[in-house]
């Protein structure tokens, strides 16, 4: 560890990941030296119209790059690795992760570019390395990917513990432990602070081992009698796994379908992470050559996306598999809040196709979390014993409830501090306070535009979807200001025309004399037009219809 420089401060703060699920990228500031642990994006909100995702505000991380060491990457879930290849366009620093994280993000970076020009660095739980004054080693945790680990780093001031996502799974699927002993080692020679994962705090008792799927599983595909197609996460490995060796075991096929699940599917096959057996694996075009009792269909749409590949067979638009009656639908996954009704519709639709849906993930037993419940949580507060304690990852009760968790185990409530977005807690001589706030928010991606929308287009939008649009065109005379043309109105999800010509042509004579009473006081700005005619119009439309459509003139001179 350096030496310490009793005029720097470490600070610490998120810039996505708290009052929030997704995006989650947290800083580590001493002195010079920035740390960043993860670069995620979440999925857009409902009133975020048009918007594909959403990625943490770097612009702090940007005006600072020189300080910047590098990314740390704790897992390969998208709400950790989904941002990188936007953060790396503007932040051109080293990347590191585990072997199948690295896998991951490679595929993306691949996909925009950016492999050659991004420095990658394997790191495994037994790595140390120097960031500047801050030294980062690693701790090997159980989650619903492989190759998840906890970081500690230590700074002149202290030592800093984030601990990744993480459960304790006492018997996982690839005999890969969290390491305990690592853990109460760190908490034994101190640490200044935690930050730890909230996702689980509201539920108690402890979450079941990943494992207990694979018997479910199996049970599941023994008593179908015809085709199983099984929808989750194509990130949740371990998941994954157990699917083949439940169809190995009933001695069905299995097919892959989905862009997200053929990709991840290969890479951890390909890394070593997957095991199939040989001969195992079929194209989807054989599927239908098959006896129905012999098929597994491993498919994306856990989530009723609407592009998925459940979604797809849901509705009988997808290319290559049909839903047959008889089959079974399994998803393998519980709903992302605010997902509900798309996965209900899905279910709704598999329904009426006849198929035979489970679902309701905890439930049915084809769904355990990632995340640790109540009583994991406290041990792993109990086995790092931190001085100050940061809940994140999770909204902002989840926080909340983590915090009354941390002062259960005996931490000070003054030393828990309760952080959103952007918010800093500085420490300099062991001793914690609140700081100023750096700059923080989200970026807009829409398409290939980063950033370019903004609240302003995000408010027409919802506008135009709710009341929609009139454009108003007129062209007037450059001599004498009369109107040569027009008013044309056209319409746009405001009124069907054919069923509202008095309306419009009410609207039409109320342009027509604002325009004429402008003209005979003198009033030739355009911007003084434009807004006179938007107002009077406005507010007959209001009147007639109770609606507020977007008004546009377009005036022009000839």
């Amino acid at each position: 560890m350096s030496k310490k420089n009793n005029v720097d401060k470490l600070s610490i703060f998120a810039l996505g990941g708290v009052g929030e699920i997704g995006k989650n990228m947290y800083v580590v500031q001493y002195g010079n030296d920035i740390v960043v642990i993860d670069a995620g994006l979440k999925f857009p909100e409902e009133d975020m119209l048009g918007i594909d995702i959403v990625i943490p505000d770097i612009s702090y991380l940007t005006e600072n790059r020189d300080k910047v060491r590098g990314i740390l990457i704790t897992h390969g879930h998208e709400d950790h690795i989904g941002g990188l290849p936007y953060v790396l366009k503007h932040l051109n620093v080293p990347v590191y992760g585990t072997r199948l994280t690295l896998g991951l993000i490679e595929s993306k970076l691949r996909e925009a570019n950016l492999l050659g020009e991004t420095k990658r660095i394997l790191i495994t739980a037994d790595s140390e390395v120097q960031l500047g004054s801050i030294r980062a080693s690693f701790f090997r945790t159980n989650h619903s990917i492989p190759d998840s680990v906890g970081v500690c780093l230590d700074t002149p001031e202290g030592s800093v513990v984030h601990t990744g996502d993480f459960k304790f799974d006492h018997s996982p699927v690839n005999a890969q432990y969290a390491d305990l002993h690592r853990m109460a080692e760190i908490g034994q020679r101190g640490v200044l602070a935690l930050l730890s994962d909230s996702t689980n705090a509201e539920r108690p008792g402890f979450t079941p081992s990943e494992s207990s799927v694979g018997i479910a599983l199996e049970d599941i595909f023994r008593k179908a009698e015809q085709r199983v197609v099984i929808a989750t996460f194509a990130s949740n490995i371990h998941r994954i796994q157990q699917v083949i060796e439940a169809a190995h075991a009933t001695n069905r096929k299995l097919t892959v379908i989905g862009r997200s699940m053929v990709n991840v599917v290969t890479i951890a096959s390909e890394l070593g992470y997957l095991h199939i057996p040989d001969g195992m694996l079929i194209e989807p075009e054989e599927v239908n050559k098959m006896a129905a009792d012999r098929v597994v269909i491993l498919s994306t749409g856990s989530q009723g996306e609407p592009m998925s590949a459940l979604t797809r067979m849901a509705r009988s638009t997808h290319r290559k598999v049909d839903i047959l009656p008889g089959d079974t639908v399994v998803i393998a996954a519980t709903p992302i809040p605010g997902n509900e009704k798309y996965v209900g519709r899905t279910v709704d639709e598999l329904s009426r196709l006849g198929a035979h849906v489970i679902y309701g993930g905890m439930k049915s037993g084809v769904h355990v979390s990632g995340h640790g419940s109540q009583e994991e949580l406290k041990l792993m507060l109990n086995l790092i014993r931190p001085k100050y304690f940061i809940p994140i990852h999770g909204e902002y009760r989840m926080l909340r409830q983590h915090a009354a968790l941390a002062e259960a185990v005996g931490i000070e409530s003054e030393n828990i501090f309760i952080t959103d977005i952007g918010d800093t807690v500085e420490i300099q001589n062991g001793v914690a306070r609140r700081g100023s706030k750096v700059p923080s928010g989200y970026v807009l991606i829409d398409g290939l535009g980063v950033g370019d929308v903004g609240n302003i287009v995000l408010r027409d939008r919802k506008l135009l979807s709710q009341d929609g649009i009139l454009v108003v065109v007129v062209t007037l005379s450059k001599q004498d200001g009369t109107i040569l043309s027009g008013p044309d109105i056209i319409s746009r999800g405001f009124v069907y025309v054919r069923e509202s010509e008095g309306l419009l042509d009410e609207a039409n004579r109320i342009v027509t004399s604002t325009l004429h009473k402008l003209m005979s006081e003198k009033v030739n700005e355009w911007a003084s037009l434009k807004t006179n005619v938007k107002d009077a119009l406005g507010r007959f439309l209001y009147e007639q219809t109770r609606r507020r459509p977007m008004i546009l003139p377009i005036i022009m001179e000839v």
